[in-house]
């Protein structure tokens, strides 16, 4: 499961002490697999029957996600799913909220910016010869994806400088991903929402599993985190897309199916501890 005595360490804190433990996941490249169209991203079936047979074990489990709420629990099929339903769903990057427990979204109102600068993209993606780049409406953000252009890295490149001065011009930042450039609300990211969970949970160990840069924040998160005294475990979904993340995480993984696989590991090791004990 683990590689390293180090690993090996702080898997052991979270096997001694699963009540005491927050496990937090992202959903795109970590749960379910990156696919040309966002909206046919489904969860992994054995991810979620991992982390079913996780809930009744650990402390809390909470997707992280920049997705919104409503599609996450949607795309993760997590509804009335046994096993999960005390999960948490913090979409757009902790803006929103789904709680499994009542069936409940926290949505705020979108920004007002944000239609003012949806507005401007596509003649902008015009003037640069990207105009078939697909742009994705996300409420409180706005995605330009370049994976269905003929050479998706180089239009990446060509519409950084562009959108990241857009972005600026309207109060927003620009979030990269795996071919992809949202454009969002400042203040708020990954970090931030992991640290506020763990905080109300009263956590004493923290897992947490991404793929790409915009699980950078709550990587270092859990890095502080650390320095505070709580024990944290990162993991990395690895692809040859994106590997930020592979020298920071103490498990490397490749992708969502070895996401599942380490999911259903470690559930092994829990399920066996507590048959022991009773």
């Amino acid at each position: 499961m683990t590689s390293g005595p180090r690993a090996r360490s702080r898997l052991d804190a979270v096997l001694e002490h699963p009540g005491q433990t927050l496990i937090g996941i992202d959903f795109d490249g970590t749960l379910a697999p990156i696919v040309p169209d966002p909206d046919h991203a489904h969860a992994e079936p054995r991810a979620v029957a991992a982390l079913a047979r996780l809930g009744p074990l650990l402390g809390t489990v909470a997707v992280v996600t920049g997705r919104p709420a409503q599609t996450a629990v949607r795309l993760g099929g997590f509804r009335g799913v046994a096993g999960l339903e005390h999960l948490v769903v913090l979409g757009q990057y902790g803006v929103e909220r789904w709680d499994a427990a009542t069936d409940e979204f926290v949505i705020p109102p979108e920004p007002d910016q944000v239609a003012d600068l949806e507005a401007e993209i596509p003649p902008l993606l015009d003037r640069l010869g990207q105009g078939a780049a697909r742009v994705e409406h996300k409420g409180r953000a706005v995605v330009v994806h370049t994976r269905q252009l003929p050479d998706p890295d180089a239009s990446f490149d060509t519409l950084s400088g562009p959108l990241t001065a857009l972005a600026e011009r309207h109060a927003m930042v620009v979030e990269p991903g795996k071919n992809v450039l949202e454009i969002r609300s400042p203040g708020i990211d990954k970090g931030v929402a992991l640290r506020a969970i763990v905080a109300e949970r009263g956590a004493r160990q923290v897992v947490f599993v991404g793929d790409d840069l915009g699980d950078l924040p709550a990587f270092r998160v859990v890095d502080q985190l650390r320095t505070e005294g709580l024990g944290g475990l990162l993991v990395c979904s690895a692809s040859h897309e994106e590997d930020a993340l592979s020298g920071l995480a103490d498990v490397v993984v490749q992708g969502p199916d070895g996401v599942a696989t380490w999911l259903e590991e470690l559930a092994d090791e829990l399920e066996a501890r507590a048959a022991r004990a009773s």
